[in-house]
């Protein structure tokens, strides 16, 4: 094209000169007609030259723009019919009307694809062409293709990125990863011992931790007796994960023989960055995320949040020493001096255990001489604490202490104290609107932690070995310096809260829970009136029958019972329901399922141990304990959600869930 304009300009100016030498010639001629003769001859000369070279350009112009064409159409089949990219037209029908050369060469039949259906080559091709995708990654013959699509032109695109895909995974598997292993209960297990046992569960449990480490090529070093550095890569992550942290199985029986009390890990990893700071970050944290929940386990965490759980198959094992609780016991009180008040606030849907709970922390606050308020939800059910509501309405200097969500709002300050108790998660509590005006929040609870959680609180206090959130707070109580001598209500209400919890002392006791309803015994705890807060009226005894009535037996040892369809039923009943199944002779676990006021399917799982429903509820969103747990579906159905729980029990039975 550049040729082509210089050309141009060239003729347009010779021409121009022609024109002003004729005009020469004429004004010569008026002069001398020899010399303007001699002029035309020389012009005559110049314009045939002129004639003949601009012929001979064109004629060679012609040529090379066929030989272009002709290049470029061979290039264009060379790139249609030869490049490694597959090419497929198709018809409406979505049958192949063409394809290249190359995509003839990847499908593996050795059939021609003229006229076959897409759905021959990949049934993935007709998932994309009818979604909304404009690519997608199918396999064919073993290898891998990014397919994307012209739907206006029926026209598929195949590019090969299985040596791509290789690469990435290569690259990906050798991110390094960071695991911190902590021997949860060393102190515990050793304590009492001789050193020839001690020594020998110290050597045993190293070394199968060595061998482990070892036989998956990772580096370990020990930087304390309880703790250890892993450093591996994800590929190496992938193959532990495959077998569910069997470290944490085989640690767990090794002790048995040497010790009553087995000993048990922690593991928290970090993985899913290139930062070593971050991973060592995520790896604590994870760390403190399994101990949180009872140890015995292994937590993974990555940037984006994702967490995975493994492990936790055991009951956490009750701590040995008072230190902590008293501990704990100085550090609230030292915050609620330095606070102006103290609200207090439990989960929805109140139980026994948390009603109890607040009650005993109020008085912690009363013994440092700070006012303590209880948010309650006046339009709340309280079907769980009815009867014990009654009595504490009855003493007007209690029930003086218990305001709703707006009388906090208002109270609230910068220098407010927020205790939270039975609950950790934000979502769960009462005033959860609370917790973002307010920074001093301190957490009481007794369950697992969960991967939701209230953000930067300035004190934790979770014990999930203890029975209930009312006896980690009588433990407080005791060790109060300026203790305040609790009422009748006072002290039954806390002990309901540790009857409830341990389904009347059978369940999940230990001897801090025994202690503990001693300590509120001797302060006038009214054991008939815990009885009367836990019974239930006909109509509850009625429909739980019927609940019962409609138990299956699932996997021999299950007891597994949905409620009616359209028919509401109230979480408490569910959990009772689901308490009174374990009761029954020969089953192990319990699941109830049934609609609830709100919409959603609460589901309530029991346990005698043997089955760990804590793992079950978690992979359903839920969580819990190892004996009881609990979630709540929604969108969905009672029978559906049903199925949601049976899948999940074959699941755990199978090893998917750990």
């Amino acid at each position: 094209m550049a040729n082509q304009f210089k050309h141009r300009w060239r003729s347009d100016l010779l021409i121009v000169i022609g024109l002003l030498c004729l005009l020469f010639l004429v004004f010569v001629a008026f002069l001398n007609w020899m010399l303007a003769l001699a002029g035309v001859v020389i012009l005559a000369l110049a314009i045939t030259w002129f004639i003949v070279n601009e012929t001979q350009f064109d004629k060679e112009l012609v040529e090379y723009i066929a030989g272009l064409s002709y290049r470029l159409k061979q290039v264009g089949d060379e790139a249609l019919l030869q490049m490694p990219v597959g090419i497929i037209l198709y018809n409406r029908s979505e049958r192949i009307e063409w394809c290249n050369p190359y995509l003839a060469t990847i499908q593996t039949s050795g059939d021609a694809l003229i006229g076959r259906p897409l759905q021959d080559l990949s049934v993935s091709l007709i998932e994309l062409l009818h979604s909304d995708k404009d690519s997608s990654i199918v396999l064919i013959g073993g290898r891998k293709f990014r397919v994307r699509i012209k739907r206006a032109d029926r026209l598929l695109y195949f590019t090969d990125i299985t040596d791509l895909l290789k690469i990435k995974k290569a690259y990906y598997n050798e991110h390094v990863v960071l695991a911190l292993i902590f021997l949860d209960n060393y102190d515990e297990v050793t304590q009492g011992l001789d050193d020839q046992v001690r020594s020998a569960i110290s050597n045993k449990s190293t070394t199968a931790i060595k061998k482990w480490a070892s036989a998956h090529g990772i580096y370990l070093r020990r930087t304390a007796a309880d703790r250890f550095l892993a450093v591996m890569n994800e590929k190496v992550l992938k193959e532990i994960e495959e077998g569910h942290f069997s470290i944490l199985d085989q640690v767990r029986e090794i002790t048995i023989p040497l010790s009553h009390i087995p000993l048990t890990l922690s593991i928290g990893v970090g993985a899913g960055t290139a930062m070593l700071e971050d991973l060592g970050a995520f790896a604590q944290s994870a760390l403190d995320l399994g101990l949180g929940r009872g140890g015995d386990q292994a937590v993974i965490k990555r940037p984006d949040g994702d967490v995975k759980f493994y492990g936790g198959k055991s009951n956490p094992i009750e701590k040995r020493t008072r230190v902590r609780a008293r501990v704990i016991s100085h550090a609230l009180s030292e915050l609620m001096l330095e606070s102006d008040q103290v609200l207090i606030m439990g989960h929805r849907s109140p139980d026994l255990d948390s009603v109890g709970a607040c009650i005993g922390v109020m008085k912690i606050a009363h013994a440092n001489g700070r006012s303590a308020k209880i948010i309650r939800d006046p339009g709340e059910r309280l079907s769980g604490v009815v009867r014990l509501m009654e009595e504490v309405q009855k003493d007007r200097h209690l029930w003086s202490h218990f305001i709703s969500k707006e009388e906090a709002r208002e109270q609230v300050t910068k220098r407010t104290l927020i205790v939270v108790v039975d609950t950790h998660r934000p979502s769960m509590v009462v005033a959860p609107e609370l917790l973002q005006e307010v920074h001093r929040v301190v957490i009481i609870d007794h369950h697992r932690r969960a991967e939701e959680f209230i953000k930067a609180p300035v004190l934790v206090y979770m014990e999930p070995y203890a029975s209930s959130t009312s006896e980690l707070v009588t433990e407080l109580l005791e060790y109060q310096t300026n203790e305040r001598p609790l009422d009748v209500i006072e002290a039954t209400a806390i002990l309901g809260g540790i009857a409830v919890d341990t389904k009347n002392f059978t369940l999940r006791t230990g001897f801090r829970t025994f202690d503990a309803a001693s300590y509120l015994r001797a302060h006038g705890a009214d054991t008939i009136l815990v009885q009367k807060f836990l019974c239930d009226d006909l109509d509850q005894f009625n429909q739980r029958a019927d609940l019962i009535r409609r138990t299956e037996v699932y996997r021999s040892a299950i007891a597994l019972t949905a409620g009616e369809e359209n028919r509401t039923y109230d979480q408490v009943l569910i959990a009772q329901t689901a308490d009174t199944l374990l009761t029954l002779e020969g089953i192990r676990s319990s699941f109830v399922v049934a609609l609830r006021d709100d919409g959603k399917v609460g589901i309530s799982a029991r346990s005698l141990g043997e089955i760990n429903v804590q793992i079950i509820m978690e992979s359903l969103g839920g969580g819990g304990h190892l004996n009881n747990a609990a979630t709540q579906l929604s969108g969905l159905t009672v029978p559906e959600a049903t199925d949601k729980v049976k899948k999940a029990i074959d699941t755990y039975f199978e090893g998917g869930l750990s």
